[in-house]
């Protein structure tokens, strides 16, 4: 079966305040894969598709198991929850798998890369998914860099340390969204000052421009006081 994968392309640009941007974050590469299906979306049972763990994956995983993963960050508040199903099952869940997540923080950086952050190791975290396949996880909502859309990096291992799927997980972005809303003037009193000028839609994106059944799209509710909801399933050949 053909598919599309994806791989990574970055480069940096370290300005006055030695803060870096990120000018471009993926590329895709068409490859053959058997078995790995085009996604997971409502009412299907096919393998979610595979991405890039791009520029940025965490150095020393097993390090971060917890469910809060601010770590001081701050932010519109970010409820995540993850299920993980099996294909191999008829998409039953899948218990007992390890789920690493990691994201960059309202103003676009990720811990551990970059000069100020190599110390640091904010919004990073791992899970072992319960009897529902389920992980959650307590964050704050991703803000956006340039040549991406609003993310979520996912890796799935299973209980021996195999992995199993390297993902991410995008934003709905019509109006009225949270990525609209947290990017509004509302949005600033929570320091989200970049506002939508210059953000890259999913449609662009280079990782999700071939989701048309949005398969990687969450869905996401909320509000900026209250924080927002995330609620996505991964299914995986388990």
């Amino acid at each position: 079966m053909e598919q599309s994968r994806k791989k990574f392309l970055r480069n940096f640009f370290i300005g006055a305040t030695s803060v870096p941007l990120i000018l471009e974050a993926c590329k895709k590469e068409s490859t053959t894969s058997s078995g790995s299906g085009s996604g997971s979306g409502s009412g299907t049972c096919t393998v979610a598709p595979t991405e890039t763990e791009g520029p940025y994956p965490t150095h020393s995983p097993s390090s971060y198991v917890r469910s809060d993963i601010r770590d001081g960050r701050t932010g519109v508040n970010l409820a995540m929850n993850i299920t993980i199903k099996n294909t191999n099952n008829n998409c039953a869940a899948l218990s007992g798998v390890i789920v690493d997540v990691w994201h960059c923080d309202k103003d676009g950086n990720y811990s551990e890369y970059g000069t100020g952050f190599t110390s640091l190791h904010f919004l990073r975290g791992r899970q072992t998914a319960d009897a529902n396949g389920l992980v959650s996880f307590t964050t704050i909502f991703p803000g956006w860099y340039t040549g991406r859309a609003t993310h979520i990096h996912v890796h799935i291992y299973n209980a021996a340390g195999t992995s199993l799927k390297i993902t991410q997980i995008s934003f709905p972005e019509g109006t009225g969204s949270a990525v609209q809303t947290v990017n509004s003037t509302e949005g600033q009193a929570y320091g989200y000052t970049k506002g939508m000028s210059g953000y890259t839609y999913a449609t662009g994106d280079n990782v999700f421009s071939d989701d048309t059944a949005l398969v990687e799209q969450a869905v996401v509710t909320g509000s900026l006081a209250a924080g927002f909801v995330l609620t996505h399933t991964i299914n995986v050949a388990g």
